[in-house]
């Protein structure tokens, strides 16, 4: 079963679908109501219905349930994308799926991994974690398909991620890199859109975060430093990327 809210609704006109693959934190939760309410405040308009599922415990929409949705946004996870977890294997199986129907999905740090994994990419370790605010930079060719969004050549965006893509599935395309990672954006077609960033999170969503990886020893004290001097040298980009994401998801985007 999904959460399901509407979004001041008068006339339902589309239907979009967040596959959550982390838990919330208690800081998320507390504070914007868990990362489905993040992402409902980055890409969410009036007259949508947005509903959530839980992926990461093995909750995804019903094959029954596919073709009423316009799209779906794949969220970033603790877990690796590369893995053979029950839950993981069965979201692998889910996109596929929708890769076949041509629907929308939108893939966020573990999505973006998770994407291309299923469609027959690699994934696995990055040489370092890329923690802080990082610049991608769009291709020539994406910023001439950009164009209309008036998206600058060089994006700042939040990134916390140790692991990437590795190598593109047959026919996708590469948008973006960045002095750490080289495949920072990619796109199959015109239906699916990986961004290795977090466009959806915010800097105190990230210094917390920086926090329990500390708290866990899943960093070290030079990564947690280096992630928060970041912080201060550049904000990222956050409105560049509601309109890129927004008009990818909705179809306004001529890919």
């Amino acid at each position: 079963m999904g959460i399901e809210i509407e979004i001041e609704e008068k006339k339902r006109s589309k239907t979009f679908g967040v596959l959550l693959c982390a838990e919330d934190s208690d800081y998320v939760k507390n504070t914007y109501g868990g990362y489905f309410g993040v992402f409902a405040a980055l890409l969410a308009e009036e007259g949508e219905e947005w509903r959530l599922y839980r992926a990461v415990r093995g909750e995804l929409p019903r094959a029954d349930e596919i073709d009423r949705f316009d799209g779906f946004v794949v969220t970033g996870s603790c877990s690796d994308a590369h893995g053979n977890d029950a839950w993981i294997v069965d979201l692998v199986d889910l996109l596929k799926d929708l890769v076949d129907k041509q629907k929308k999905v939108l893939g966020i740090c573990f999505g973006h991994q998770v994407l291309c994994r299923a469609l027959g990419g690699k994934t696995g370790r990055a040489k370092a974690w890329d923690l802080g605010i990082t610049c991608i930079h769009p291709s020539p060719s994406t910023i001439r398909l950009l164009s209309s969004l008036n998206i600058p050549p060089h994006l700042p965006v939040i990134e916390c991620h140790r692991d990437e893509v590795w190598e593109l599935p047959p026919q996708a395309e590469a948008m973006a890199q960045s002095d750490k990672t080289g495949i920072e954006m990619f796109r199959y077609g015109g239906h699916i859109m990986g961004i290795q960033g977090h466009p959806e999170y915010s800097k105190d969503i990230l210094l917390n975060l920086v926090d329990r990886l500390l708290q866990r020893n899943l960093i070290q004290n030079f990564h947690a430093e280096a992630a928060k001097s970041s912080l201060n040298v550049k904000d990222p980009d956050r409105e560049s990327w509601k309109r890129l994401c927004k008009a990818f998801l909705k179809g306004t985007l001529p890919l």
